[in-house]
């Protein structure tokens, strides 16, 4: 059974759902729809296409309905009350220059944005506020934020009036009213999400806008920044109240935490211990290079003069040595090579008479035979 006054709102646009009432229907109703609905099955519009976007979308509040004579100075006037306008962009027509009813205003900051997004909420009873007596609406940028977004021109956007006869569900204030049943077959079959059942809003609820996804290393700048900026506050506090803050800090801490381990202070003391001796080292060695003597610019290069004729010296007696030990080494080599042809020349000669006296004596024998 549906709930009296049960809303949701669109995450995503798609035109025929746009054109329903309780975002169920399959088929468009009228030209417009149509014509909206094939801009973007065949992805004719682009968001990010158009020369004019300037600044952070994140950072953009969207403002229709305004009258005709409201200038840039009145509305930036009207809209810095929720935060600074970094940027406004008052739409005009390209050949008239009138205005066309709606404009686009980027503040410093995300929160200032969102600030104003929910406090035009709380001026008044629905989302309207006044500006030159027209009731005006306020919401973020769909344009750059919402997925599968057609404009009005295109027969795409939200709202519109029922004399047209062309009005559009989905927005913030024509929220789709809770269906009776849902065709989640069919829907699905076009692409279309199904109405979130059993997670309905009241009428009088509002979405909020998206969020920037941010990374680890943007929450940890943030957190960083945080940090840095509590401590100046802390900073430029009276002196006394810190005193105060101090000393009811450590009377709680007395009452409520119990006595410290003996590990935790020998770890201090030894914590302690190691940051002293570092400490102390540092300040010897500061000590010692404050009572060297000064050099002068002279003395530095007499001294790296003489430097380097010491290095020129040291060069020189080892190349002298290592010239000695080779020519050494090579005449060893020498020896050894003609002390061995020498013994091989003896052994050759040694053999040779050895065998010629052996000949002699046989040949002696056989005459003697």
């Amino acid at each position: 059974m549906r709930k009296t006054g049960a809303v949701f709102y669109a995450d995503t646009y798609h035109p025929i759902q746009a054109g329903s009432i309780d975002g169920t229907d399959t088929l468009p109703h009228d030209s417009a729809v149509y014509r909206a609905w094939l801009c973007s099955s065949a992805a004719l519009y682009d968001p990010s296409g158009d020369p004019k976007l300037i600044g952070d979308p994140y950072r953009t509040l969207f403002v229709a309905r305004l009258s005709p004579l409201t200038t840039e100075n009145t509305l930036r006037q009207a809209m810095s009350k929720y935060g600074r306008v970094k940027n406004l962009r008052l739409v005009r027509h390209i050949v008239t220059g009138a205005s066309r009813g709606y404009a686009f205003v980027e503040y410093e900051t995300e929160r200032e944005m969102r600030r104003g997004y929910k406090q035009s909420v709380c001026l008044q009873e629905a989302h309207h506020s006044l500006v030159d007596d027209y009731e005006i609406i306020v919401d973020y940028n769909r344009q750059q934020l919402m997925p599968g977004w057609i404009p009005r021109r295109l027969g795409g956007g939200f709202g519109g009036k029922k004399e047209s006869g062309q009005l559009r569900f989905g927005g913030r204030e024509r929220p789709f009213r809770a269906p009776i049943r849902i065709p989640y077959d069919d829907l699905e079959k076009l692409g279309i999400p199904p109405p979130p059942e059993g997670q309905y809003m009241s009428r009088y609820q509002d979405p909020s806008p998206p969020r920037r996804k941010r990374s680890s290393v943007d929450g940890e700048k943030g957190t960083h920044r945080r940090s840095m900026d509590r401590e100046a506050n802390i900073r430029k506090s009276n002196p006394a109240d810190n005193d105060d803050r101090f000393h009811k800090r450590s009377m709680d801490e007395d009452y409520h935490s119990p006595r410290r381990s003996s590990n935790e202070s020998a770890q201090r003391h030894h914590s302690r211990s190691s940051r002293d001796r570092e400490g102390g080292t540092h300040r010897r060695s500061t000590d010692r290079e404050a009572s060297m003597p000064k050099s002068s610019p002279l003395d530095k290069e007499e001294s790296f003069r003489k430097s380097s004729m010491d290095q020129e010296d040291r060069t020189f007696k080892r190349s002298s040595i290592e010239t000695e030990e080779f020519h050494r080494s090579r005449r060893s080599v020498d020896t050894e090579e003609r002390s061995h042809k020498r013994s091989s020349r003896d052994r050759d000669e040694h053999s040779h008479k050895r065998h010629k006296s052996r000949h002699y004596e046989r040949s002696t024998s056989y005459d003697r035979s």
